[in-house]
C-alpha cells in the first residue's frame, strides 16, 4: 500500500563544494511557480492518503511558509503521520520555523554536516557553528518535539579527535534522530577536482573505520539505537518515512528529478526544469526513465535495503539461503531465527556484503 510520498525541492542558497545534488539558485517568482508545478503534479496522480511525508532537497527550508502550507493542505495526510521538512540553518529563523510547524510539519532534518567552522568553510557552508546549534534551539522554540541533525565525517585532513568532538556537540544537543554520513568524492565536485589535483587525499580506511567506529560506540552508550547503517535514534524515534526505501515499499516521487515507486515501476523525473514545466502543462506526468520491477529485481532490492536495517534484516528467500549463511560464516551475518543481519564487520564493509546481491 502506497502511504508515503517525497517532494523534491531543488533550490539552494549555494552549492556546496562536495554536493553533486540537483539543485540550483532561485528567487522568490521561481520558487512560487515551482510550487505551482508541485500541485499540478500531484493532481496527475491517484488521491493517495500519507502516512509519511517528506520535503527534501536542495533546501526545502528556502520555501516561504506559505508555499509549504500550500503543499501540506493538497495532500491527505493521515492523523499522525510524520511530515518531514529538510532545513539549513542559514534560511530560517524562529518566525519561519514557528510558520512550517503551523503549516503541519512536525519533524526537521537539519543539516550540520560538522561543529567546526573552518570545516564548514572548506564544506561551502554558509552557516557558521553557532548558528546549526542557534537553528536547534529555535526549532525546539518553536514547538519541534522530533528533530533529526545530519552530521559528516571522513572529511579532507579529518582527525579523529575532530569527529569525536563533533559527536560531543551533537550528542548534547539531545535530538530525538541524527544521520551520520562519510564524504564521498563525488566527480563533478569541486572536492573531487582537489582530489584530483592532489590538494585533498582520501581518508585512509583504517582512520575512517575508526572514525565510524567510535560514532556507533558512544551513541549506543548515550542511549541511541543504531537502527541503520547511517541512522541512530532515540528509543521509537526512527526516520518512518526514509524506513520505507530501506523496506522496498512503493512510495510517490514528485518534483524535478524526484524519484519514485509505484506500481511495481521505480522512477526517475525529469531534470531539466523547463521539460518538468512543459510536460506537466500537457497534463502528463512528468517521468524521464523508469524501470519495471520483476520479481527477481524485487527480491535483489530486498537484500541491497533490507540489510541497511541493523534491527530487522532480511528473511532470505530459498534461492538466496545459501549466499546468507556463506555470509554468516565469514562473519558478515548473523542469525537470529530466520533473520539475517549485518554484524559489526559487516557494517563497515556493508558495500562488499550488497554486493553479493547485485
Amino acid at each position: 500500500m502506497l502511504d508515503g510520498i517525497y517532494i523534491h525541492i531543488p533550490f539552494c542558497m549555494n552549492k556546496c563544494n562536495y554536493c553533486d545534488f540537483l539543485s540550483f539558485k532561485s528567487n522568490e517568482e521561481d520558487r512560487k511557480k515551482y510550487v505551482d508545478y508541485i500541485l499540478k503534479e500531484i493532481d496527475l496522480y491517484p488521491e493517495y492518503e500519507y502516512d509519511t511525508v517528506y520535503l527534501g532537497g536542495g533546501t526545502p527550508s528556502l520555501l516561504n511558509c506559505d508555499d509549504v502550507d500550500r503543499i501540506v493542505k493538497r495532500l491527505k495526510i493521515k492523523d499522525g503521520a510524520e511530515v518531514t521538512l529538510e532545513v539549513n540553518p542559514k534560511s530560517v529563523d524562529l518566525e519561519k520555523l514557528r510558520g512550517f510547524k503551523k503549516a503541519g510539519i512536525n519533524r526537521v532534518s537539519i543539516g550540520i554536516q560538522t561543529f567546526d567552522d573552518e570545516m564548514l568553510k572548506v564544506l561551502g557552508r554558509m552557516h557558521s557553528s553557532k548558528e546549526g546549534i542557534e537553528t536547534y534551539l529555535q526549532a525546539r522554540e518553536a514547538g519541534f518535539e522530533n528533530i533529526s541533525l545530519d552530521l559528516m565525517f571522513s572529511l579532507p585532513n579529518q582527525s579523529l579527535e575532530a569527529v569525536k568532538s563533533d559527536l560531543h556537540r551533537l550528542l548534547e544537543l539531545r535530538p530525538e534522530h541524527f544521520s551520520i554520513y562519510s564524504l564521498i568524492w563525488e566527480e563533478g565536485t569541486p572536492f573531487f577536482k582537489k582530489l584530483e589535483d592532489g590538494v585533498y587525499s582520501e581518508t585512509e580506511n583504517e582512520l575512517e573505520a575508526q572514525m565510524f567506529e567510535y560514532i556507533i560506540d558512544k551513541a549506543q552508550e548515550m542511549g541511541y539505537i543504531h537502527y541503520e547503517i547511517s541512522n541512530f535514534c532515540l528509543p521509537n524515534r526512527e526516520a518512518r518515512h526514509n524506513s520505507k526505501y530501506w523496506e522496498n515499499k512503493e512510495y510517490l516521487g514528485i518534483g524535478l528529478g524526484a524519484s519514485g515507486y509505484v506500481d511495481k515501476k521505480r522512477y526517475k523525473n525529469q531534470v531539466q526544469i523547463s521539460k518538468y514545466y512543459d510536460t506537466i502543462d500537457k497534463r502528463e506526468i512528468p517521468i524521464l526513465e523508469s524501470e519495471f520491477v520483476d520479481l527477481d529485481s524485487k527480491e535483489q532490492y530486498k537484500y541491497m535495503l533490507g540489510f541497511r536495517l541493523l534491527k530487522k534484516g532480511v528473511v532470505p528467500s530459498e534461492k538466496y539461503l545459501k549466499k546468507c549463511l556463506e555470509l554468516k560464516e565469514k562473519g558478515f551475518l548473523y542469525r537470529v531465527e530466520e533473520h539475517f543481519l549485518l554484524t559489526r564487520k559487516g557494517i563497515m564493509l556493508a558495500n562488499d556484503v550488497l554486493d553479493e546481491f547485485i
